[in-house]
């Protein structure tokens, strides 16, 4: 696994109990939580280190107030994850896993819609694809929300890029299920493994 990571999509607030609200965001943050302590090996509840066996990363959709893909301003969606709200920040449960170098934000220009995580930059700068090049990472395992939209085009856009994808599918939420389901469809026809 020293060649792995785990890339956590847009586990907000706005997407998990927000103006936006997902379907199973619950059961997603869950997951993903009990999937993270599993790998990082913590059983001693006093330990407050925590210890993790490969990097995890996070993608935070951050817009401006006026972006362009909300409803006001002529976009198909209800303003979320506005820089400095609530519905912005990361769930207060995964948080502690959370290094702001390793965290890749999306959707700040406001004329731009970007559902992909490569499209994001870390506060360095960096683009996940050089941060991953740089940590020999081939191996990158995707939980998060919503399976249609930001989840599969950071997927897609990780196996273009040549990496070895997998979606953690207990650990994904969704806008609408059919479209959930079509989407892990045509994501494991194109090489993305779901485990």
């Amino acid at each position: 696994m020293k060649d792995s990571a785990l890339l956590v999509v847009d586990m907000l607030y706005d997407f998990i109990d927000g103006s936006m609200a997902c379907k199973e965001a619950d059961k997603a943050v869950a997951g993903t939580l009990a999937y993270i302590e599993e790998e990082t090996g913590k059983t001693d509840p006093d330990d407050s280190g925590i210890r993790s066996i490969f990097p995890i990363l996070f993608v935070r959709d951050h817009h401006p107030a006026n972006h362009s893909s909300f409803i006001p301003q002529g976009g198909p969606w209800p303003p979320h994850c506005v820089q400095g709200t609530h519905g912005a920040e990361v769930h207060k449960a995964l948080s502690p896993y959370m290094s702001e170098d390793l965290c890749f934000y999306k959707g700040e220009n406001q004329a731009l819609e970007q559902y992909s995580a490569f499209e994001g930059r870390n506060p360095a700068g960096q683009s996940l694809g050089e941060v991953l090049e740089l940590m020999e990472i081939r191996n990158v395992l995707i939980c998060g929300i919503a399976t249609e939209y930001c989840v599969r085009n950071t997927a897609e856009d990780l196996l273009k890029a040549g990496f070895k994808v997998s979606v953690l599918k207990d650990c994904i939420a969704y806008v609408d299920y059919e479209g959930h389901l079509k989407a892990l469809e045509e994501m494991q026809a194109e090489g993305i493994r779901l485990i």
